[in-house]
Order: structure tokens, then C-alpha cells, then sequence
């Protein structure tokens, strides 16, 4: 009988971390339309990808405890530097971390541009099937995912920046609405 209870007590706990492990979203691939929800700022605001159609976005996913996060970061700030807001938005979402070890790295970067989110519960990170950082995802100015990134090294940021310069350059989907309407209004003419 207690072998029969262990038994059972295993395949219980089997079924659980199954269960568990497919709760736990896949990650979104390039094309895809990820989750909306990025978190709240410090100050409240609700960070939704709907909200920055139009826009470029770079979410990159990251935790104090991870070196390669902490090289990161000058380089996204830089990013936000160089962009104007209202072309490029850098959100940056902190991994499972409790609130006062996200506050303190945030006192160190006080004077950082990019857009900070906290995730405290893992459900924003979880969403996008993130489980190691960092995670970067590029959205286009459509909403979808144009490039998934794992890690982080310094040999990574040229390519970074020229697929931000590509989807940058790229119109805009109400853009490219209104050229081709004046393109099908100029070739109706006489």
C-alpha cells in the first residue's frame, strides 16, 4: 500500500509540473502580434503595444542579477536617446523581481529615457513565454513581432540598430494606405 501512495503522490506531482510547464505561454515569433500588456510604469501608466501603433518598439525583458541585462542597458537607453518617443519607444520589463529590488536598480537609473515596466508576478513575462534574460522583442510599426533576441552581446548591436533603422524607414500602415490611395488617384488622371 505505501508503495501504491508514493506512486500515486509522484504522478500527482508529475501531472503538476506538466501542467505548469504548458500553462506557460510559447514565446511569439516574428510576424506574430504578441501580448498587449507590458505593465505600468512607476507612475501608473498602463504600457500596452496597441497604444504605440506606428511606432518602433523595443521590449526587452531583464533582471538585476543577469550581467548581460546590465550591459544592455546603456545601449537601449542610448537607443531612446537617439529616437524620438514618437517613432521609437524602449520598454524595459523586469523579471519576477520584488518591488524593492526593482526600485533600487531603478534610483540608479533615474536619468534613463527608456520606459520602465514591473512584473513583479511573472504574468507580463509569462504572456510571453520569457524564462530566461535577456529577451528582447522588436516590434514593427504594425504591432508584430520583427525580430526575437536572446542574450546579449556587444557583436549583437549592429545588427540591432540596422534592423531598427530598416522597420524606422519603413512607412507606417496608415502610410502606406494613403500612398497607395494618392498613387491610384494620380494614375486615374488624364
Amino acid at each position: 500500500m505505501d508503495g501504491n501512495r508514493r506512486v500515486a503522490t509522484w504522478m500527482a506531482a508529475l501531472l503538476a509540473c506538466m501542467a505548469a510547464v504548458t500553462a506557460h505561454a510559447a514565446s511569439p515569433k516574428a510576424g506574430e502580434v504578441p501580448p498587449d500588456l507590458l505593465g505600468k510604469t512607476p507612475k501608473g501608466e498602463e504600457i500596452r503595444i496597441s497604444d504605440h501603433r506606428g511606432k518602433v518598439m523595443v521590449v526587452s525583458f531583464w533582471a538585476s542579477w543577469c550581467p548581460q541585462c546590465r550591459r544592455k542597458f546603456p545601449v537601449l537607453d542610448y537607443l531612446q536617446e537617439q529616437v524620438d518617443p514618437e517613432q521609437l519607444r524602449v520598454v524595459v520589463v523586469n523579471f519576477k523581481e520584488d518591488a524593492s529590488t526593482y526600485r533600487a536598480v531603478r534610483r540608479q537609473a533615474r536619468k534613463s529615457k527608456v520606459t520602465w515596466t514591473h512584473d513583479r508576478n511573472g504574468a507580463v513575462s509569462d504572456a510571453y513565454g520569457v524564462n530566461a534574460v535577456p529577451h528582447t522583442f522588436i516590434i514593427d510599426k504594425t504591432g508584430k513581432v520583427a525580430k526575437v533576441h536572446l542574450g546579449y552581446s556587444e557583436r549583437s548591436v549592429p545588427g540591432l540598430i540596422a534592423t531598427l533603422n530598416e522597420l524606422l524607414a519603413a512607412p507606417a500602415a496608415g502610410d502606406v494606405a494613403a500612398l497607395d490611395a494618392s498613387s491610384a488617384t494620380g494614375s486615374a488622371g488624364p
